[in-house]
């Protein structure tokens, strides 16, 4: 019975995501419609000379505005981290799209919510952010532009020793990242091997484009944020190494 409504409870809030995410990506098309760039990285964009991300990482410019990502990329997925938690029926904690936090003044209770996102087109592009807002729908639409300021090109390859077929499933070699107290090893793992992670986790490494990896953490690893930006931290660090 408890599995039931675990499952029921589950079912919820990916309802409560899909339509929160549809509600911003509205807002999000609309305002790409009235665009009008304020940087020359936009004006190259917005004029086409910029066709693509990847031209944008491999020389080294920086996006500071989040239409050039809808612009450049109009498929780009987003997930929403489950960050937030109540009290559920089974007596655990239910987790929610939005954390909301209370602060006092002399006029009472303040409330702020906080939303986590990830977004990726699933091709090697990934970014994460945060936002914090009065409303949660504000905090989630903060949260996604922040995400694609933040957008890193992830190197993918296959370094398993079981597998070897050359493809880009999985990472080309063993690498570490860190945050707060959170500490994770990212290992590569063989073709059909699949996502050896949390869900939560899942939802950066499917939008990343890897399908299949092994990963050990350690640390506070309830603490979702910090372990989603120690894999964040680890995914970066794939391209300090050179591989011939």
């Amino acid at each position: 019975m408890v599995d039931e409504e675990e499952v029921k409870e589950d079912k919820e809030m990916e309802k409560i995501e899909k339509e929160e995410l549809a509600v911003v990506e509205e807002k999000i098309e609309a305002k790409l419609a009235s665009w009008k760039p304020k940087t020359k990285l936009g004006r190259l964009v917005f004029e086409k000379k910029i066709t693509n991300l990847d031209e944008i990482f491999e020389k080294g410019l920086k996006i500071k505005e989040p239409e050039i990502v809808d612009f450049l990329e109009p498929g780009m997925k987003s997930e929403i981290v489950l960050i937030g938690g109540r009290p559920g029926k089974g007596g655990g904690i239910q987790r929610t799209p939005i954390r909301i936090t209370a602060k006092m003044h002399r006029s009472g209770r303040r409330y702020t919510s906080s939303a986590f996102v990830v977004v990726g087109n699933g091709r090697g592009i990934v970014g994460i952010g945060k936002g914090r807002a009065k409303e949660g729908r504000l905090a989630i639409e903060k949260a996604i532009e922040k995400a694609k300021l933040n957008l890193i090109k992830v190197r993918r390859g296959c370094g398993s020793w079981e597998c070897g077929c050359g493809g880009e499933h999985s990472i080309p070699f063993k690498v570490e990242g860190k945050s707060g107290s959170v500490k994770v090893k990212l290992m590569p793992a063989p073709r059909g091997a699949g996502l050896v992670v949390s869900d939560e986790v899942k939802k950066i490494m499917r939008l990343a484009g890897i399908e299949d990896v092994w990963i050990k953490s350690f640390g506070n690893t309830g603490m979702r944020i910090n372990h989603i930006q120690a894999i964040f931290d680890g995914l970066r660090k794939l391209h300090s190494y050179k591989t011939g």
